[in-house]
């Protein structure tokens, strides 16, 4: 019998006290319904959205389906009605990470009602931490052919909240003919890689902040233009002094921390200058400085994305032949031990990249190579 992983509820599941332990179960195999697909999983990935999960942190959990939002696998079944079915039976997809979102560049068209990320989640069954999925065939897109499983399944949430960032929030990349400049901080971090990479395929000057020299380092490797510590008090300092002298302002920044990222970068903005912020791990609320209203900087909020949007996103990916970042792959879906251990290293932040589970390992892509 297929086997899925899910959390076990116990007693005094206080958010931010508690930490779910995983478990392993059986589950039947799904059929497809009317223009449904199967996909055989054969590998998932972690976002820091699961240890929220985890540590019961995150709206709307469920502790019947399945973890994981992210997942690269192949289509076994098609449902009566399919329009795509030729095209997708016996292909390699990737699952859209977030349903309920068609292509509304504001937000989704029904103001969030139905808008969830898949994977232990209240609103949708589906989840990749299992052996088959099925879905709706609209939300799965084929996968792009350079990429291994591994590979294919560290792309799709992060990729999403990245590009809408970058591409739908900033207007760092409207015009490709003028390289603009881009301060993505926190490298490492599944996002900010993604980030980077689709940044430098459209040209930006990209620059990097991190706590960890090694990761500055890798990331210059991965075509950042320079980065800086976030340890040292005058990093802001530091950063305005490596912008190029035809050029020494930032066009936006993308940041997932919050804090004082305002008041540190608001006068290397150039005037009207974005902010985008897609998470806030420093903590739930950051300064609005007058200095920022008089220079006219925009702060924006930004999301996973719509389907729209991961479709386009997987396009680029396809095109420039991108291939995502990844840290840490274990094998097996009932490997707890090894399963905790890259929760582990998100925790820690000892990540650089996406940390996988191999379900179905495929010719080429075994964790021992990665």
């Amino acid at each position: 019998m297929p086997r899925a992983l899910t959390l076990k509820r116990i007693e005094g599941g206080k958010p931010g006290k508690v930490y779910y332990p995983l478990q392993v179960v059986d589950v039947p195999k799904p059929t497809p319904g009317p223009k449904d697909v199967v996909v055989r999983i054969s590998a998932a990935a972690l976002n820091h959205r699961d240890l929220f999960i985890r540590q019961h942190l995150y709206p709307g959990i469920s502790f019947d389906h399945p973890l994981l939002a992210d997942g690269y696998g192949t289509v076994e079944e098609v449902g009566s009605g399919s329009a795509h079915s030729s095209q997708l039976l016996h292909k390699p997809v990737l699952l859209n990470p977030c349903w309920g979102w068609e292509s509304d560049p504001a937000g989704p068209e029904d103001g969030g009602k139905r808008y969830s990320a898949i994977g232990a989640a209240v609103m949708y069954d589906a989840g990749t931490a299992q052996e088959y999925v099925r879905v709706p065939e609209d939300e799965v897109v084929l996968a792009p052919e350079h990429l291994t499983a591994s590979e294919g399944a560290a792309l799709p949430l992060v990729g999403l909240t990245a590009w809408r960032a970058l591409v739908t929030k900033s207007g760092a990349v409207a015009d490709p003919a003028v390289p603009t400049n881009v301060l993505i901080t926190g490298i490492g971090g599944g996002v900010a890689l993604q980030a980077l990479q689709f940044a430098v395929a459209f040209g930006c000057r990209v620059y990097v902040t991190s706590g960890d020299e090694t990761k500055l380092e890798r990331a210059k490797q991965l075509g950042a233009a320079g980065g800086v510590s976030y340890w040292a008090a005058d990093w802001d300092r530091q950063l305005q002094a490596l912008l190029p002298p035809e050029r020494p302002f930032l066009d936006a920044v993308i940041d997932g921390a919050g804090g004082d990222i305002v008041g540190r970068t608001t006068r290397l903005l150039k005037p009207g200058g974005v902010i985008v912020v897609y998470g806030m791990t420093v903590g739930p609320k950051m300064d609005w400085t007058m200095q920022a209203v008089l220079k006219n900087i925009d702060l924006k909020g930004s999301t996973m994305g719509s389907r729209k949007e991961f479709r386009e996103m997987v396009d680029f990916v396809r095109a420039k032949q991108i291939r995502p970042v990844v840290s840490r792959v274990v094998t097996g879906l009932d490997n707890l031990e090894a399963i905790d251990g890259l929760f582990e290293d998100m925790k820690s932040g000892k990540q650089f990249g996406k940390l996988v589970i191999a379900i179905a390992p495929e010719d080429g892509d075994s964790a021992s190579k990665l």
